[in-house]
């Protein structure tokens, strides 16, 4: 296959920091979405390669989307795909290719200079690239000296605990699987990955009230529903399909409660492009009522509907689900007591302070929830990335026990998985605290003794780093170092690595901030398609909602240099470990990786079978399918969870970081953000009119944020552009990754230890004038 040259691009680097602004939109999708779809396409696929692409995307035969993980339903549209899916295929999908030419015109030290945007727009990795001790510039290298590279030094480590091995979301069920059985059987459970920074404190809420750390509701559940509570989310941005459930939702009879410190276009109007009334007409209004929370309300709003809900049964009215909390839950009592306890006095003006919400409001909701039989709670990062984002989601949970809202259709808790496999890679084993029974199973399956010692999660990995007690960092797909918290701290101990690694399919800014040496080695994409041997594989993902579902790469791929990332694990493994006891070389089969989860993973007996039907196969959930709950208590648990919120001193604010819609995580797709009125640039922070005034914050002028820590030491983000925008009073926005640099790296969640990207003070400084580009 010959491979296409690089075409060197001339294309300015944005600075990113003088935008334009304008009124925020009031309705989402319509035809700007197809319209920006098409152009998107075009400009980095083109059509022969594009369309193909868009055709097969999300389809029975095709390939999954690498964005979102949210799911599809049995009927699929010839479309069935959003404008940020569209956004993240003809990323994949460009026809530009990335090569030695390249990295020979750029030094690593220029390129560190330039924007995330940028370095993603440069084209896709094509050969495997090396940056040596000293050196300037990385240069080209051959798979086999590459991997040796790697294997050497692994090998020469005191102890595997040495090495870190970073997971991406976007890698397949097949990849994870042997990339977990790799580094357990080189003797180490270091496998942080991107679940640890957005949904570990769902994970460890509802595993503690439930049993099961995932979502209990599917799409039909959706439509069954009566009331929809969506929490700390914005759909519009982060899952646009989602829109169109909650449309189909509302058709059917359902209330939609927004939970927000922004008013989100999405969640107000959306037009389904899907349908002529939604491009030409009218779309379809989602909110029945707007709850404008400040940041790090949610535990209290949850705890007064709870206290409500408590009150109107000691009242005699027809309110809890009495013989559901008798035979399925333990622990009401002791719950109820606390939290009917406080006097009323107290507790309502404590309750407004933290959530900015009155009470006449609060009791608007409850209303509409007594009266509801069938009710769903999603939530995304807006709850889990605060201090006390486990005891809030616990309190969700609490909520819905009381009603007897889970384990019955159109009810059920919906933590909505921001990454297309992030939910998969965790089923099959990528978890630096491993259950015992998991590591049974897979001694058992391959005859040797995993490690039982918990490893590093993602805070714990930048720590180990800084002290210098890693050797080798290893990542699967991702952008480590802009995903990640405390941005300058990260950097730093990034270097002070000997070896990392970044397995990729495009350029980011994690491949200019290295350890002494550095290896980019180029994966094939989802899009891409994985032929080996004149055979073509295909590989599985789990949905948002524990849906297994089979993905077919559909496009060439641009160069013979790119390997599937399960040839580079096992050909790795086997240079480091040898054929024994795992027969590597027999891995690169998928159907053999396949059987072996069917062994190893419950709910994936039959695996082969089950996934080559079409629309795949849903994993089993206790709670849902049969009111089983596997916890310590053997039932449902109430949990007394406290009265935290936030406090910020006068003169700042409560600063949440989000995305623009022209992101994906950490990959910036162009410079706009259209619903919030935003064009051009990125650099920043939506602030209440109000409180800009009472700061002396005039809209468009520039400031510096300065985060503030109890460690003393402030972090800086210069030249912002103010913008007055509706946030809740005392709460500001902006984007990440450029504002990352003001989360603390020790600022993380009790118990999940996520870091509170959405829970950063912050003070206003004047413009120092020092804008940085990355």
């Amino acid at each position: 296959m010959r491979c296409v040259r690089h075409q060197h691009s001339d294309e300015p680097d944005p600075a990113q920091d003088s935008p334009q602004v304008g009124p925020p939109k009031t309705s989402a999708a319509g035809l700007p979405a197809v319209l920006n779809s098409v152009r998107q396409v075009g400009e980095h696929a083109g059509v022969r390669r594009g369309l193909p692409a868009m055709l097969a995307v999300n389809q029975k035969r095709g390939f999954d989307c690498p964005g979102c993980a949210w799911p599809e339903g049995d009927r699929r549209h010839r479309a069935e795909f959003c404008e940020n899916g569209a956004k993240a295929v003809a990323e994949e999908a460009t026809a530009k290719a990335l090569t030695a030419g390249f990295f020979a015109d750029h030094p690593v030290a220029e390129l560190a200079e330039r924007s995330g945007y940028w370095l993603g727009r440069q084209g896709r990795l094509t050969e495997p690239m090396y940056l040596a001790e000293g050196a300037t510039h990385y240069e080209p290298v051959g798979w086999d000296r590459a991997l040796d590279l790697v294997a050497e030094e692994l090998r020469a480590l005191d102890s595997p605990d040495e090495a870190v091995f970073y997971t991406s979301g976007r890698t397949s069920n097949e990849a994870a699987f042997c990339y977990q059985l790799f580094a357990r059987a080189l003797g180490t459970n270091n496998l942080p990955d991107c679940s640890n920074m957005c949904h570990e404190s769902s994970g460890s809420a509802l595993t503690e009230t439930l049993g099961v750390g995932k979502g209990s509701v599917s799409l039909e559940d959706l439509r069954e529903a009566d009331l929809i509570i969506v929490a700390g989310q914005n759909p519009g941005t982060n899952h646009p399909r989602m829109l169109t459930a909650l449309e189909r939702a509302k058709r059917a009879g359902a209330r939609i409660v927004t939970v927000n410190p922004l008013p989100e276009a999405g969640m107000r109007e959306f037009r389904n492009p899907q349908h002529a009334g939604g491009l030409l007409g009218r779309g379809t209004e989602l909110t029945d009522l707007f709850a404008q929370i400040r940041l790090g309300g949610d535990l209290a709003l949850f705890s007064a509907l709870n206290r409500l809900l408590l009150e109107a049964g000691e009242r005699g009215e027809d309110v809890l689900d009495r013989e559901f909390v008798a035979a399925h839950t333990h622990g009401f009592e002791e719950f109820a007591k606390t939290l009917l306890d406080e006097p009323d006095g107290e507790f309502w003006p404590r309750t407004e302070r933290a959530t900015g919400l009155d009470r006449e409001l609060i009791e608007r909701i409850a209303a509409m929830v007594t009266a509801s039989e069938r009710i769903v709670v999603c939530w995304a990062m807006g709850l889990t990335q605060h201090r006390h984002s486990v005891p809030t989601i616990r309190e969700v949970v609490n909520f819905l026990l009381l009603r007897g809202n889970v384990g019955r259709p159109g009810a059920g808790v919906c933590p909505v998985r921001g990454h297309s496999n992030v939910q998969g890679d965790r089923t099959m084993g990528i978890f630096e605290r491993p259950a015992d029974a998991f590591l049974d199973a897979l001694g058992a399956e391959f005859g040797f003794a995993p490690p039982r010692e918990h490893g590093h999660d993602t805070v714990n990995a930048i720590r180990a780093m800084a002290r210098g007690d890693v050797r080798v960092f290893f990542a699967m797909g991702g952008n480590f170092v802009s995903a990640t918290p405390d941005t300058l701290v990260t950097e730093e101990a990034m270097r002070r690595v000997g070896l990392t690694v970044h397995v990729s399919t495009k350029l980011n800014r994690s491949h200019v901030v290295t350890g002494t040496r550095a290896l980019i080695l180029p994966a094939l994409a989802r899009s891409d398609r994985d032929v080996r041997g004149g055979e073509s594989r295909w590989v599985t993902v789990e949905d948002s909602m524990g849906r297994v579902h089979a993905s077919h790469g559909a496009l060439p791929p641009l160069s013979e240099g790119m390997r599937s990332e399960v040839d580079i694990i096992c050909d790795l493994a086997g240079r480091v470990l040898g054929e024994s006891p795992v027969a590597w070389s027999e891995l690169t089969d998928y159907d053999r990786v396949r059987e072996h989860v069917s062994r190893v993973v419950p709910g994936f007996e039959d695996f082969n079978a089950r996934a080559r039907r079409p629309g795949g196969f849903t994993l089993p959930h206790a709670p849902r399918d049969d009111r089983r709950f596997p916890t310590a208590t053997g039932l449902a648990n109430f949990t007394v969870n406290g009265t935290y919120a936030p406090e910020v001193p006068d003169g700042r604010l409560l600063l949440q970081t989000l995305r623009s819609h022209d992101q994906y995580n950490t990959t910036v797709y162009g410079l706009d953000d259209r619903y919030r009125g935003i064009t051009g640039g990125r650099r920043v922070v939506l602030v209440n009119p109000e409180d800009a005034r009472e700061l002396g914050l005039a809209d468009g002028s520039y400031t510096d944020l300065v985060g503030e820590w109890r460690d003393g030491r402030e972090r800086r983000a210069a030249h912002f552009r103010v913008v007055h925008y509706p946030t809740a009073r005392g709460c500001a926005a902006s984007y990440f990754p450029e504002t990352n640099v003001l989360v603390p790296l020790d600022s993380t969640a009790e118990t999940s230890n996520t870091p509170t990207s959405k829970s950063v003070v912050v003070r206003f400084e004047p413009d120092s004038g020092t804008g940085l580009r990355r």
